[in-house]
């Protein structure tokens, strides 16, 4: 089974430019996956690093994680689709893990979470992603989705700026058995240390809680950048 790796990308030139020679030196006996990373109007020099690096670059004609996921689900050539954040390394040996949960019948799942940082909240934050809800599940997880099943849902919605990745996750639920793989992705806590992990921690717990309240898009979008500092919407 093909694979292809979809990163969206705004300005990661830097955390590109560790990541994609990391996805390109699979485990033993595992073929290299198609990398696409799809960027939305970088100004640093992202592009030119990821095609460095060996993998394709696409140039989203909207900024935005949905829209730039689709285009490039769009564009890829696998059988499974692997959405993945710029700064999330997925562990050795994911290739192979990935076409074997998807041999065993799962049509989608994710991996849990860990953080490059040990803080307390942040490591019981990623305990809590090995429970079976969707409202832990976040795209730094990381996610798989068998290509037919993925245009079979529509893909991202592309009006959600934020929480497009539980939404996803809640419909592809639905279709059937949904993965969580037992090992972790390790994605970084910069955003953290930028704004202290104890107040963005609460401001999630803020948004995914106005979410699932029903607060409409362009409000929970405006409080996002009135709260989060280095923030990407």
């Amino acid at each position: 089974m093909t694979i292809s790796i979809i990163i969206p990308a705004y300005n990661e030139a830097d955390t590109l430019a560790a990541l994609l020679p990391y996805l390109r030196q699979p485990a033993p006996g595992e073929p290299v996956p198609e990398i696409l990373v799809v960027d939305g109007g970088s100004t640093d020099g992202t592009a030119a690093v990821a095609r460095q690096a060996g993998a394709t670059v696409l140039h989203s004609p909207r900024r935005g994680r949905a829209a730039q996921l689709n285009y490039g689900a769009q564009r890829a050539r696998g059988e499974l689709l692997y959405f993945l954040h710029a700064d999330s390394y997925p562990p050795s040996g994911f290739v192979s893990e990935l076409r074997q949960a998807a041999g065993a019948g799962y049509a989608a799942g994710c991996y849990r979470l860990a953080f490059d940082n040990g803080h307390w909240l942040l490591r019981f934050s990623a305990w809590c992603t090995r429970l079976p809800f969707t409202a832990v599940r976040f795209g730094d997880q990381s996610l798989f989705v068998r290509r037919a099943l993925f245009a079979q849902i529509g893909g991202y919605r592309e009006d959600l700026l934020l929480m497009e990745d539980q939404e996803i996750v809640a419909r592809l639920r639905a279709q059937g058995a949904f993965k969580i793989l037992p090992r972790a992705v390790t994605t970084s806590a910069r955003k953290y240390l930028a704004n202290g992990v104890l107040r963005l921690q609460a401001i999630f717990a803020l948004l995914v809680a106005l979410y699932y309240l029903g607060m409409p898009q362009p409000r929970l979008v405006q409080l996002y950048r009135r709260l989060i500092r280095q923030g990407k919407l």
